[in-house]
């Protein structure tokens, strides 16, 4: 067999991968010329946190999709720390954080001590967190360039700049992995705008993501090392791409100082936005038509969920297998109508 990724996104590279290293041939094609151009996947959290993710899906495949990837992430990217994660609020807001708990698993209650111990520039600061100890956090940008070198050790092609018209697809099999580009197929998938702001803060140290509850808009700090931040996100029922609002950013930055006063004095890196795909139940489907299988609707669980997805796309492709957690109809009924 021979296949085609279409995207070069984390689903994208996570299926190529899953495909060559099961000995098929596979090419991926990439319709920007160079990475981040713009994608989500470029501008992603990077955190894997399977049970935190289960306040806003509220749906336990989440979890279970989730931790499935966990090992996955550890055993293709050295970047992938598993620090936990810490889930704070201030006290005017401490109900958030019950709340947190009830709908969430695997977490257990910290003292303002306990918060101190974990992470030191924060003691003092909160009476009560979270800590959910097995969820871990990547690079993104780190983690795709590892994984297109692995595929390059592997032999496996990523061509950029490349429109996949079906010349270029003739004779192969098709994973799609394009996000909103491919509602001409599914016209339920809708766009999720997300905003988030890099910081220098060499200063400060977090040795894990951070959530800051709020009942407005909670917000996550992420460390990428070398005093980099990434604040993030916003979630906007938007197509629109190519711009940062003003109100976006003072929220952002605005949670960020709540967390610690030393980021009024960071240095702004970067701003970045784009555009998630989704279901109407934010939930990612693998759908197949004709040679065609699409993986897509990840939503904001993006790194988080694409290796399980990745494996399933796999047994697809190979072994017409059927997952009921992310397929509407068993393909092979399909076949047999």
């Amino acid at each position: 067999m021979r296949v085609t990724v279409i995207g070069a996104g984390v689903a994208g590279l996570a299926c190529a991968l899953e495909l060559t290293e099961r000995g098929v041939a596979v090419e991926v094609l990439e319709r920007s010329t160079q990475w981040g151009a713009p994608g989500c996947s470029w501008f992603a959290g990077g955190m894997l946190a399977p049970w935190c993710e289960l306040e806003g899906a509220r749906d336990e495949r989440i979890a279970q999709l989730g931790a499935e990837s966990l090992p996955w992430w550890r055993e293709h990217f050295a970047g992938t720390v598993t620090s936990g994660t810490l889930v704070l609020a201030h006290a005017r807001d401490g109900a958030e954080l019950a709340q947190f708990a009830r709908r969430t698993a695997c977490a257990e209650w910290l003292t303002g001590e306990a918060i101190g111990a974990l992470e030191r520039d924060l003691a003092g600061r909160f009476t009560h967190g979270l800590y959910f100890k097995d969820e871990a956090h990547l690079d993104p940008r780190a983690a795709l360039l590892a994984l297109a070198a692995r595929l390059e050790e592997l032999g496996t092609v990523i061509r950029f700049g490349v429109e996949a018209s079906p010349a270029v697809l003739a004779g192969r099999a098709v994973i799609d992995c394009t996000g909103l580009e491919a509602r001409g197929a599914f016209p339920d998938l809708r766009g999720v705008k997300g905003e988030m702001v890099l910081l220098r803060l060499p200063e400060l140290r977090l040795a894990r993501p951070v959530r800051v509850l709020h009942p407005r808009m909670p917000v996550y700090v992420v460390p990428r090392g070398a005093g980099l931040f990434m604040v993030g996100a916003t979630m906007i029922e938007s197509d629109e791409v190519r711009r940062v609002s003003a109100r976006s950013l003072l929220e952002l930055l605005s949670a960020a100082y709540a967390l610690h006063p030393a980021f009024g004095e960071a240095e702004v890196v970067e701003l970045g936005t784009a555009v998630r795909a989704a279901f109407p139940d934010n939930m990612p489907r693998l759908r197949r038509i004709g040679d065609r299988l699409y993986v897509n609707g990840l939503y904001r669980h993006g790194f988080l969920l694409a290796p399980a997805l990745a494996r399933r796309a796999a047994d697809v492709m190979l072994q017409g297998s059927y997952f009921p957690e992310v397929m509407d109809e068993d393909p092979r009924q399909r076949r047999l109508a």
